[in-house]
């Protein structure tokens, strides 16, 4: 028997998406710095409650004193909590890494692990959050429970932007200075001008068959590689290099979008581009300016001479094809929606700075992280019609906010893992593929996808994906190789985004995975058709008639009483018929 939720033989009853409520999430990495010496090696539970600080005149204090009896208190009891609000508790482990309701005293801090706790509130700028922290003591027994420690309060104030850290003093329960401590924060308002439905969901959604997929790196491939011999021939991210992805078969061509400052989702890797400044006095030579993305609009980006990072400092131009229409770098990506083969998928990363662990940032962030996707969001809402899509993104982040602004494209989370050729970030959710599973799970993800340097490092990694239920895909130099690709498909992953796929893809029919499906549908359905018109009509029944003699029948009935008055009918019935028929 089938039960709600299961598909493939695995749960996959969702939480939806958010409405009207705000989703606001504690990220904390770090455990709390208590600083007196009895605290030192003590198991720490947290413990985070959103309070109400709507006060009505009923509940004030009524004179002085009360006031100052109030501020002194301890009861945690008499606090409000706001309607429409709870908090739910998980971790970076195994096993503990699906949200679950808080328990009386919290969740214990277990070093490395980490806790991100998740508050759903409906009126956000009047909702503040106690934090507070519990410690068992030395002579605690085997039932006793920890003791309140101390406690910390974040007001809405200190949430004005949608991301952010602080650093909050910890005060004991005597009001004494006890300790600090310090949390990232996440608020996720809900989805701005699209709506989601229950009409179709593929949040989780994913065939057996969609397994070894040939996935386009930024269509064609990557054309600003340090080695010559190893850039694509064609500008990436323009519809010319995706063309020819699509031409020789990719499933899916995978692209990066990011705004531009009007706004517009723009297809483009880079944060930055350089712009050709000519000198005062010697015309003939150039500097190269390099600019944020960001602050150019649409049309700026299309009209200046704009070129590569790797192109301004060497000043050496790659392309020249200002001429032709489809290699223009910056096409938008509601044109990508409408002009390219709707029978082959999306891979849509978006682009969003990221915190390397030496405190330092790619970029300032452009915008607000909410106006970000959801901006991005609307265009693929209301232009991708039935193509498959899905979405990917280094940032943890803007994978959580994806999945709960929406209900209807899966997201997977890009992560670099353990790697000697890029920078470690900040978040401890991308130090690892175990880590970046327990993120995925967490966030009810569709899966990772993985720099293939750590899988070849040990491939044994692989079923740490596939045994949570997440799909898996690759990326990386390393897939620019027949063998590999060959490789890492035995090896069982689900797509495998690699450059020049004209030249590396094994495919003797260069069509897209979801083209061949649509055309097997089709058949399908002319198949049906055909056998439906070769079957025979049945003649409709013939039905007996059946008269009623009214009037017969009301005077039958006066005589009889409420209870027998239909079996009167009934033996009236045939015999009136009997008559009718002669």
């Amino acid at each position: 028997p089938c039960s709600y939720g299961d598909y493939n033989n695995m749960c996959r009853s969702d939480r939806g998406w958010i409405t009207k409520e705000t989703v606001v999430q504690f990220k904390i990495f770090n455990p709390p710095s208590l600083w007196r010496p009895r605290y030192v090696n003590r198991p720490v539970f947290i413990k985070i409650t959103p309070v109400n600080l709507t006060r009505y005149s009923l509940n004030s204090p009524t004179s002085m004193a009360e006031a100052l009896e109030e501020s002194v208190s301890t009861d945690n009891d008499s606090l409000e909590r706001p309607r429409y609000a709870f908090t739910e508790v998980a971790s970076l482990s195994k096993g503990d890494d699906r949200f679950q309701p808080q328990e009386q005293f919290g969740k214990e801090f277990k070093g490395g692990d980490g806790l991100i706790f998740q508050s759903t509130v409906l009126f956000p700028h009047n909702v503040a959050f106690l934090i507070d922290i519990y410690v068992f003591s030395s002579r605690a027994g085997d039932n006793e429970p920890p003791y309140h420690a101390g406690f910390s309060y974040l007001l809405p104030s200190a949430l004005q932007s949608s991301v952010g850290s602080s650093v909050l003093p910890v005060t004991s329960t005597k009001h004494r200075p006890l300790g600090q401590i310090e949390l990232e924060y996440l608020v996720v308002r809900p989805g701005m001008n699209f709506k989601c439905d229950m009409e179709v969901s593929y949040t989780r959604h994913w065939k057996n068959s969609w397994c070894g997929l040939d996935v386009g790196h930024r269509g064609s491939g990557s054309s600003f590689k340090i080695e010559p011999k190893n850039c694509a021939e064609v500008r990436e991210n323009t519809l010319a290099s995706l063309k020819v992805a699509i031409e020789h078969g990719a499933d899916f061509v995978e692209f990066d979008v990011q705004l531009s400052k009007d706004l517009v989702p723009i297809i483009y890797h880079d944060f930055h581009v350089c712009i050709a400044m000519k000198r005062k006095k010697q015309l003939e030579d150039s500097d190269m300016l390099e600019l944020p993305l960001k602050d150019l609009t649409l049309e700026q980006l299309r009209l200046l001479k704009v070129y590569h990072l790797s192109e301004g400092k060497t000043k050496n131009p790659r392309f020249f094809d200002d001429d032709l229409e489809d290699h223009q770098p910056f096409p938008t990506l509601q044109q990508l929606l409408e002009v390219l083969d709707p029978h082959v998928g999306f891979n849509v990363e978006i682009k969003w700075t990221m915190q390397l662990h030496d405190g330092s940032y790619e970029l300032k962030d452009p915008v607000d992280i909410n106006t970000y996707v959801d901006t991005i969001l609307e265009v693929v809402i209301k232009h991708a019609g039935n193509r498959k899509i899905i979405f990917s993104s280094f940032n943890a982040d803007v994978c959580t906010m994806l999945r709960l602004k929406q209900n209807k494209y899966p997201i997977i989370f890009l992560t670099v893992g353990q790697s000697v050729k890029y920078p470690q970030y900040h978040d401890p959710r991308c130090f690892s593929i175990e880590t970046a599973v327990h993120h995925a799970v967490m966030s009810e993800l569709l899966g990772i996808n993985v720099h293939t340097e750590d899988i070849l490092r040990d491939p044994s990694q692989v079923k740490l994906a596939t045994t949570a239920g997440l799909i898996i895909f690759c990326w990386g130099d390393e897939n620019a190789d027949k063998a590999t690709i060959k490789y890492l498909k035995e090896l069982g992953l689900h797509g495998i985004i690699y450059d020049k796929i004209d030249q590396y893809s094994s495919k003797e029919v260069k069509e897209s995975i979801f083209l061949v499906e649509a055309r097997e549908s089709q058949k399908e359905l002319i198949r049906l058709a055909a056998v439906a018109a070769e079957q025979p009509s049945s003649p409709p029944p013939i039905l007996k008639e059946c008269i009623l003699d009214v009037e017969k029948a009301r005077v039958g009935l006066e005589n009889e009483s409420t209870a027998t008055s239909l079996q009167s009918l009934e033996s009236i019935m045939p015999e009136q018929n009997h008559v009718n028929n002669h």
